[in-house]
């Protein structure tokens, strides 16, 4: 498996979607999906009237770091 490398010049507040998400990080949609179901996983946010989901590129870090301890994202 691949180290997930996320771009340094990735500014905290962008934006990626839920697609890019699952495919920058190597994890089926379906899995993705569960998680939020059951509460666990990355923080995700919904603009108002649309359906699309959305993670920061802080919490990707985030979540990349908690999933790997000892390694900076």
């Amino acid at each position: 498996m691949q180290p997930i490398h996320i771009p340094r010049e990735w500014h905290d507040d962008d934006l990626l979607t839920f697609n890019q998400f699952c495919d920058l990080v190597q994890i089926p949609s379906r899995t993705v999906r569960d998680w939020r179901r059951r509460g666990i996983g990355p923080t995700w946010a919904r603009f108002e009237g649309c359906g699309r989901l959305y993670i920061t590129a802080a919490e990707v870090r985030r979540f990349v770091s908690a999933a790997a301890p000892g390694r900076s994202a």
